[in-house]
């Protein structure tokens, strides 16, 4: 009798059990992997009179390289930039929401004067001009590079790839380039 009842509830429940396999979507995940591959590593030649000491110049730069975005910036941006930032090629209407700009926190994991971050991922760049510029270790050019793409040098590196992305454009590559080999 014992037996008869579990089967008969056996083959109740499946009567009810539905295949739901056929309801479940099953992207194809590698369009979505594709889209967020990094594009292969690009050498960047340095603009003419990249390198400057224009004080406003290295302002944009020191201010680019201490903060993470301009909702959150620590204070008002230098001349010349601002807490939010107009995607090229888009038309924003009243009401539409300005993206903020996304700036660089390298103190996140580089230590450099007056740094308020936790530096101690990536190299120091204290006295980064004395340190390398000077004793010919590094020029500008690689200075240049290696904030632009900076796996031309080191394919497994985890800094953040400024100009191949496009999270960052030539001339504010120039700024941050000019406010690290800086007297501080």
């Amino acid at each position: 009798m014992k037996k008869i009842l579990i089967l008969s509830l056996l083959a109740g429940v499946s009567l009810y059990a539905i295949d739901y396999s056929k309801v479940i979507e099953h992207p194809d995940a590698s369009e979505m992997i594709k889209k967020d591959l990094l594009a292969p590593a690009q050498v960047f030649a340095m603009p003419k009179g990249c390198i400057t000491t224009d004080p406003e110049a290295i302002a944009r730069g020191k201010f680019i390289f201490h903060n993470l975005n301009g909702k959150k910036a620590k204070k008002n941006p230098p001349k010349g930039l601002a807490r939010k930032q107009m995607k090229p090629g888009k038309t924003y209407g009243p009401g539409d929401k300005i993206p903020a700009k996304q700036y660089g926190n390298c103190v996140a994991c580089h230590n450099i004067e007056g740094a308020r971050g936790a530096g101690n991922i990536g190299p120091n760049l204290t006295d980064y001009k004395e340190n390398f510029i000077d004793t010919g270790a590094r020029d500008y050019a690689f200075v240049y590079q290696k904030i632009a793409d900076p796996r031309i040098d080191n394919p497994n590196t985890h800094m953040t790839v400024n100009l191949t992305t496009k999270l960052f454009t030539p001339k504010e590559i120039c700024e941050i380039a000019s406010y690290v080999v800086s007297k501080k």
